[in-house]
């Protein structure tokens, strides 16, 4: 396996003494960076490259939770995080307990007073070519943008135009200083700064990245397509992610992989070697711009089962000859070996993959991108080419789906979407939340645990998640979403 080498550093972004108390951030204790190497250095910590928390899952339509006495230990509920259960049974208000630290909100914020360093400072060393310094610059400009929009579509309504300019988003942090203190911007500040930093990013991006946890311009190409997903925009969508599949457009078959027993991490590997695992992030060629998961709830491996809903979505559009290959890997159908002894679960599928999946961005989600942006400009046939062509790498006997209209490629493709990034980081949460403004799409989820039965129905505000209460408890009079 090829190897990475993250710098850990000790050069200084700024002295951080205290903490911001509109953000409740306590950054590292650094000063300021003077040379063009210790800004190098600074976007190549291993700390940037744990970007967020699986724990939003539990609020969506794919997790099935276990009850007391589960033979699957880690998807009992009773042993489930407050946070979790709080989000499973849908409760109002706050889902942290008082003291509790909310993972993705101060992991983003931390990172982008890291961002902020570079961004207002790396262009005034002395050591470095003029177009050096830019490239550091535009590579901080992304993070910060890739920060900004988890942060919105986690904390704030969906993008929507005609109410975007009122609804309340999250603080916009440009400087490095942290006791400056933010307001709470709104959802449209939000994107006008999300799209401003890309776009300044882009043309000083490198056309192949260094490495895969440092961008390129494809991956600059791919965030203003995921952002222009995100607000409804499906022609620049489309475009954008037709750019960045033109620099790259590289698909994993799947085909070529299988499980073995007794085993956790390492459990899919090579059909024809068992010794091969699959891929990790910085070894899978899918894999544009890698960024992991956190360490505080950063997976929910062997935490959840599939929901019924999950499942009718992966049994449609499969011929009776063949085999989603996500399914068969990824998850364990009524039973699981992952040491000396086999566990059952009957009639219930269990999510355990046992792999550190990318949660940055790769090709399949271009390909996604391009066939619903396609499907929904009513390109039919356009559309498909993009979801048979990532369908041949994930089913084995695979047959090219067809489509009578553009309507039923739209479904075709929001099938294949969810499919392929279910679990992953807080995708489907934002995929309901922008499908919900669609009335043809927008759907109840039920949760059930033993005899109770939660109900969210769409664009409850309840699909947003409240401000930390620590944050709010030094800032009595932030304005927050009523949930």
């Amino acid at each position: 396996m090829k190897k990475i080498t993250i710098s850990l550093i000790s050069v200084a972004v700024l002295l951080f003494t205290s903490c911001n108390k509109f953000l409740d951030i306590k950054p590292k204790g650094y000063s300021i960076p003077e040379f063009y190497e210790d800004y190098a250095k600074l976007l190549n910590d291993q700390y940037l490259i744990r970007v967020s928390s699986a724990y939003p899952a539990y609020l969506t339509d794919e997790v099935s939770i276990g009850v007391k006495g589960d033979p699957v230990k880690g998807a009992e509920y009773s042993r489930l995080p407050a946070v979790k259960k709080n989000l499973y049974s849908f409760q109002g208000g706050a889902i942290f307990l008082p003291g509790e630290s909310d993972v993705i909100w101060e992991t983003a914020y931390s990172h982008m007073f890291t961002y902020n360093v570079v961004i207002n400072n790396v262009m005034k060393v002395p050591d470095a070519t003029d177009k050096d310094k830019r490239e550091l610059k535009a590579v901080a400009l992304l993070g910060r943008a890739y920060e900004l929009l988890t942060l919105v579509n986690a904390y704030a309504a969906h993008y929507d135009p005609q109410t975007a300019k009122n609804d309340l988003g999250v603080p916009i942090v440009k400087e490095g200083d942290i006791n400056e203190t933010y307001k709470r911007n709104t959802v449209a500040e939000v994107y006008d700064q999300i799209r401003k930093d890309l776009e300044e990013s882009l043309p000083d991006l490198p056309e192949k990245a260094r490495h895969v946890f440092y961008p390129s311009k494809s991956i600059g190409f791919a965030f203003l397509s995921r952002m222009y997903l995100y607000m409804g925009d499906y022609a620049n969508a489309l475009k954008n992610a037709k750019e960045a599949l033109n620099l790259k457009n590289t698909l994993l078959d799947y085909n070529l992989y299988t499980t073995k027993t007794g085993t956790t991490y390492g459990r899919v590997c090579l059909a024809s070697d068992n010794t091969v695992v699959f891929p990790a992030p910085q070894d899978h060629p899918e894999d544009i711009w890698v960024r992991l998961a956190g360490m505080s709830m950063g997976s929910v491996n062997a935490e959840v089962y599939a929901s019924p809903e999950i499942l009718s979505v992966f049994e449609k559009n499969l011929p009776a000859t063949a085999v989603d290959k996500r399914m068969e890997l990824f998850f364990c159908n009524g039973k699981a070996n992952f040491s000396t002894r086999e566990i059952q679960f009957p009639g219930r599928v269990l999510y355990a993959p046992y792999i550190d999946f990318n949660i940055g961005l790769g090709t399949p989600e271009l390909y996604l991108i391009a066939g619903e942006c396609e499907a929904r400009l009513g390109q039919k046939d356009a559309a498909l080419n993009y979801i048979n062509a990532l369908r041949s790498k994930r089913i084995r006997n695979h047959v090219d789906l067809t489509a009578a209209t553009a309507d039923e490629a739209l479904v075709i493709a929001l099938d294949e979407r969810q499919r392929e990034l279910c679990y992953s980081d807080n995708t489907r949460l934002i995929d309901l939340k922008r499908l919900n403004k669609e009335p043809r799409f927008a759907r109840t989820i039920v949760h059930k645990q033993g005899t109770e039965t939660f109900s969210l129905p769409p664009n409850d505000k309840r699909y947003i998640l409240p401000v930390p209460p620590k944050v709010l408890e030094l800032n009595a009079t932030m304005p927050v979403y009523e949930r």
